[in-house]
């Protein structure tokens, strides 16, 4: 078995491990910045095997520089779209937001 026959490629910024829809960025993140071994990370997604996350991560050392990117652009597009969320929150957030209001503002007597 190659190494890719353990991903399926969807497009260059989507890159999944075969059979599920757990993108490498996952693994990556923990494994990256979180600094987990292969072995906590597979009993935080007991849906992988430990097999994928080892692949996931001998493929990261063996294109660095291409995952590297991968990495910076998905942390990029997670910061532009909490960014976005912050200035304009889903509808149901507003309501919320406008439920809680409500329920704390204090009542005048007349």
């Amino acid at each position: 078995m190659n190494l890719e026959d353990y991903f399926d490629f969807i497009s260059e910024t989507d890159i999944r491990i075969k059979g599920t829809r757990i993108g490498i960025e996952t693994i990556l993140y923990e494994y990256i910045f979180r600094e987990q071994h292969a072995e906590a990370i597979q009993q935080q997604y007991p849906s992988l095997t430990l097999e994928q996350v080892y692949a996931t991560i001998l493929y990261y050392h063996r294109h660095r520089n291409q995952l590297e990117a991968y990495m910076n652009q998905w942390l990029e597009q997670l910061r532009q779209n909490r960014i976005r969320q912050q200035s304009e929150p889903p509808s149901v957030v507003k309501r919320i937001s406008g439920i809680k209001k409500k329920k704390h503002t204090p009542i005048t007597s007349r």
